[in-house]
Order: C-alpha cells, then sequence, then structure tokens
C-alpha cells in the first residue's frame, strides 16, 4: 500500500534532525556541543509552573473549548491591546499547541491546490513545508545581507501574482537575527492595504531584541492591514515553556473560527494545564524574560568577538531573536581530511563528525552560504564550541 501523496513533498524538520543526531552521539558516549535547538536553557520560572501545579490540585485536567480557555484568551487579548496597540475579540483569539501549530493550521484552511505564499528567505525551515502540506506553492523572495535579509515593497511588486494567497512576514526573524524597522514595516503595509492577500506575521522572537532595535507589529499600522493580518505568537520562547506547547493567533474571526473548526477534529484542545501555566505566564511577573535577555545579550557578544577573528567567516550582528548566521562561505573548495567541502551541508556534517559540533546548515533555511548557531545555550558550551569550531577551521585546506 502507498502512503499518502502530500508526505512526500515534506522533509523532516532539519533542526530538530540536527538535535536527533547530537543526542544519538551524545548517547553513545561523544562529547557533544550542541548549537542546533532554538530552545533557551533556562527552566521554566517557578511561578509558571506553581499556577500548573495549583491546576492539577483543582481538577482542571479535562478538555477545554477548542480553541482556548476564556481565561487565556483573556490574557492574550489583553497583551495584545496592552503591549502592541491591538484590540481583539475574544473571538478574533485562538490558542493552539504551539505557534507552531497555528502556522500549521492556518495555511490548512487558508489555502487551495496552487495557492501562492510568499516566504522571504533565509526562512524558517518549516515554513515551506507547511504550504506544501496544505497543497500551496512556496514562493521563496532572495534577501541580501546588505538589505538586512528584509524584503522591500520593490520585491513584493515583482512577487506577487494573481496566485497570491499569502505573506509570511517573521521579525525578529529566525535565522537571520532581522528586526523590521518602523518605517520599513509601514511601507510595507501601505503598499498591500488595497492586495486581496492575507499576512501572517510570525512574531515569536518579540521580546529579544539587541542593539537597540525596536519591535512592531504590521497589524498595527492601520485597520485595513489588520484586517488582513494573522498575528502569531506563543510563550515557548519567551517563558522557556517550548515542551508545554502554547501557542496563539489572532486575526480576522472567520479565519480563527475555521482555525477552530480544524482543532476541534484534530488536537481536540490544548493541554489545560499547560492553559492554565500560559495564563500566569502573560499575566503574572517578567522578570525573567530580562533574565534571559541580559544572558543572550553577553552570549551574542561573545560569540560576534570569536567570530570576527576567525578567517574565513562573515558574522552579521543579529537584531532579534537568538541566534547567529555566519556565512562560511568563503570556506567552500576546502577539505578536512579528504573530504571536501562544497556546502553548507558538508560544512555542518564535517564538523559535527570532526569536532563534534552540531550546527543548522543554511541551506534548511534556503542559505546555503550560511549556518545557524543558537546562543541560547551555555556561555560553558558557547566558549568550548566555539573553539572547537576555530580549531577545525585551521586544519581545512
Amino acid at each position: 500500500m502507498n502512503l499518502a501523496e502530500r508526505v512526500g513533498r515534506v522533509q523532516p524538520s532539519k533542526t530538530l534532525a540536527v538535535t536527533t543526531r547530537a543526542v544519538e552521539l551524545r548517547a553513545a558516549g561523544q562529547d557533544i556541543i550542541n548549537f542546533g535547538v532554538g530552545e533557551p536553557d533556562f527552566d521554566t520560572p517557578e511561578n509558571i509552573k506553581d499556577a500548573a501545579i495549583q491546576a492539577i490540585h483543582k481538577g482542571l485536567t479535562k478538555y477545554t473549548a477548542a480553541g482556548g480557555t476564556p481565561a487565556l484568551k483573556t490574557a492574550i487579548q489583553s497583551k495584545l491591546r496592552r503591549e502592541n496597540g491591538l484590540a481583539y475579540g475574544l473571538e478574533q483569539i485562538i490558542v493552539s499547541a504551539g505557534a507552531k501549530y497555528s502556522l500549521y493550521s492556518l495555511f490548512q484552511i487558508l489555502l487551495n491546490s496552487g495557492d501562492e505564499v510568499l516566504i522571504p528567505a533565509p526562512y524558517w525551515v518549516s515554513y515551506p513545508d507547511m504550504v506544501l502540506l496544505a497543497d500551496g506553492r512556496p514562493v521563496f523572495m532572495p534577501t541580501r545581507p546588505e538589505h538586512n535579509f528584509e524584503i522591500t515593497v520593490e520585491d513584493l511588486r515583482a512577487s506577487l501574482t494573481p496566485r497570491t494567497k499569502a505573506l509570511v512576514l517573521n521579525s525578529p526573524s529566525n535565522p537571520t537575527g532581522s528586526v523590521y524597522t518602523r518605517e520599513k514595516l509601514q511601507a510595507i503595509a501601505g503598499f498591500l492595504e488595497d492586495k486581496d492577500i492575507y499576512i501572517i506575521s510570525d512574531e515569536i522572537y518579540e521580546y529579544f531584541l539587541y542593539g537597540g532595535a525596536e519591535f512592531y507589529s504590521i497589524a498595527s499600522f492601520s485597520e485595513r492591514i489588520k484586517a488582513k493580518t494573522i498575528v502569531v505568537n506563543g510563550v515557548s520562547k519567551s517563558y522557556s515553556m517550548t515542551g508545554w506547547r502554547i501557542g496563539y493567533a489572532a486575526g480576522p474571526a472567520e479565519v480563527v473560527k475555521a482555525m477552530e473548526t480544524l482543532q476541534s477534529q484534530s488536537v481536540s484542545n490544548p493541554a489545560s494545564i499547560a492553559q492554565a501555566a500560559a495564563v500566569e505566564a502573560i499575566n503574572g511577573d517578567q522578570s525573567s524574560v530580562a533574565v534571559m535577555l541580559e544572558a543572550f545579550t553577553r552570549r551574542r557578544a561573545y560569540m560576534l568577538e570569536v567570530f570576527r577573528k576567525i578567517p574565513g567567516i562573515q558574522c552579521r550582528a543579529p537584531q532579534g531573536a537568538f541566534y547567529v548566521f555566519p556565512d562560511v562561505s568563503a570556506l567552500y573548495g576546502k577539505s578536512y581530511k579528504g573530504q571536501k567541502i562544497n556546502n553548507s551541508l558538508d560544512f555542518a556534517g564535517a564538523l559535527l563528525n570532526a569536532s563534534g559540533v552540531a550546527v543548522v546548515p543554511g541551506a534548511a533555511f534556503g542559505g546555503d552560504n550560511y549556518v545557524r548557531l543558537s546562543y541560547a545555550c551555555s556561555t560553558k558550551n558557547i566558549e568550548k564550541g566555539l573553539g572547537r569550531i576555530a580549531e577545525f577551521i585551521e586544519k581545512l585546506v
């Protein structure tokens, strides 16, 4: 018997594949430094864990409404109004099993066969495969480092077709760390106001900003642009709650209603206990976010300093998220013990095998000249891992 055709269109997540391989090698006794995982190394704050424990003791362990509990939707509603200047009714907000599922369900309910989704490249690894699973067609919009890896109105004008259904915007960006300025977002919003497309705004790294960068949601620039924008966010990164699987989306009521219907027939609802914890994350003490940001700021500065000293690597300073995205293409054509390095996959594979350092090849993000490293890991591992990378590159011939 054959599997469904749609399964053959997609590949397993390459970031998760790197992490899985690193875990396997570590289990086999190797000393592995893993820069692949996009997960804060901090524990979930105690007040959030306590809220989950209290929910268990209160018996909040049953099904909830498919789109989330009223308490959590109200907390999200208040957060969006308070921090982003966005007013939504509760019927315009949905809670999902992670921001990733919010994105997946969005593509499922928005796309018909052959509909096009504009995706600036480099991009988060899962966007294209999610589009393909929904019978859509990912259309990549190449960006350049000299333009801060950001699209312009001219790029949009050249990419729009009658089949364009949606544009994905990710700011702060995974993997590049780029953050769109107010002026750039205003220009994009102004251009798209009268276009018949949806804007999917992935804002999961909203709180992690550096060097004076400021965050703006494109939905905040006008009611017309808000009416066609779906904001996607969650608690995974901001509160070190990746395993709790709580994300959310806010947008047009008819879109949210369709997402709820899909969710009711797939995952039923997000976990009740995790939802209770997320209420405390959003409403409670926010000091843990500042603690993480301070640590990430230090680690970012250290990584940039080290990379500036390694011959053959160019590394821009990320403005947001918690990744560096160095250009290693100057090393292509070199060899390690007879193994030639022609692309980012070769580089990442040779580095892992030779030095026990796991990085994600840029090819996974549509940027084969690069590799991605997370600095959401301990300073000790960063120092150790970068030292190994420097030694590895010295051995290339």
